[in-house]
């Protein structure tokens, strides 16, 4: 080989060698010079939490959280739902803050649409996204409220705590952790999280009037109001076209009331909820407390 061809080669290679060698040495001083001092509190938070980056804590990220409970006084050390109370402990303890009891969630799907027998207006052919589905004249279903089916809500649970059956959402309450994730995908509204502890509940989302609802459900409710009338607690309102349940009220009042607002509804759609029974088999109650 020619040694001239040698002799450019190896200069062009030391050639950029030494220009590597210079932006290398000028970036490591940029880094330097520039470099932003993490909080060693927010790096700790952050390695406490869960990790699921679900969410449900309302921020951006399990970082966002993390920067959010070191700077902000205000926010509380137990948003992190899936570490529940072991997480809030040690967000608490590093933050400073006091540790509050982290309140057991679950996604609840507000919709009777199987039992009541609901009836297609149309049919649907397209992308199996209810988002999609919703699209086209607020779905198939005659209810606008009903849920729609082609399982959003599943497919967005970074736990997988919803399984579709018959084509409707059912809940895995040992998988839930209440992150919030189907509440919001969910083009209808109509899941929403609800405390385990809750005595009573309504599985329906209908805002139409009564003779509305009855042409198109045989469980929906009718908001006739009767339970709103008959809670001694004064647990229970009607607002914006629902019936909504205030379960600080009705958890304070207790089971004296005999669950009155469920014995009086006329289309048996106000219910008892079994959520205490599954606090009880994770050991969170005694059976003694399951009214």
């Amino acid at each position: 080989m020619d040694p001239t061809l040698i002799k450019l080669a190896l200069g062009g290679i030391a050639l950029l060698g030494c220009i590597g060698l210079f932006f290398g040495i000028g970036l490591a001083l940029a880094a330097h010079r520039f470099k932003v001092e993490v909080n060693p509190k927010i790096e700790a938070v952050l390695h406490s939490l869960a990790g699921a980056q679900c969410g449900g804590c309302g921020y951006a990220g399990c970082e966002g959280y993390a920067i959010a409970v070191v700077n902000d006084p205000e926010v509380p050390p137990n948003l992190c739902f899936p570490g529940k109370e072991p997480v809030a402990a040690k967000v608490a303890e590093i933050t400073g803050k006091k540790v509050t009891a982290v309140e057991d969630m679950i996604a609840t799907v507000r919709c009777s649409r199987i039992e009541g027998r609901v009836s297609h207006k149309h049919a649907y052919i397209g992308f199996a996204s209810c988002t999609a589905a919703n699209l086209g004249f607020g779905g198939p279903s005659a209810c606008q409220y009903a849920c729609i089916g082609l399982g959003e809500c599943a497919s967005s649970c970074p736990f997988d705590a919803i399984t579709m059956r018959d084509g409707f959402p059912q809940v895995n309450p040992d998988k839930c952790v209440a992150c919030g994730a189907c509440v919001k995908v969910c083009p209808k509204q109509i899941i929403e999280l609800m405390t385990l502890r809750a005595r009573v509940y309504v599985p329906c989302s209908s805002k139409d009037l009564g003779k509305q609802v009855m042409k198109v459900c045989q469980v929906g409710c009718i908001a006739c109001q009767m339970c709103v009338k008959k809670c001694p607690a004064e647990a229970v309102t009607y607002a914006g076209g629902l019936i909504k349940i205030d379960h600080k009220k009705c958890l304070e009042y207790g089971p004296g009331c005999g669950e009155v607002c469920v014995e009086k509804c006329p289309r048996h759609i106000f219910r008892k909820y079994e959520g205490r029974k599954v606090l009880a088999r994770k050991g969170r109650i005694t059976l003694d407390n399951v009214a």
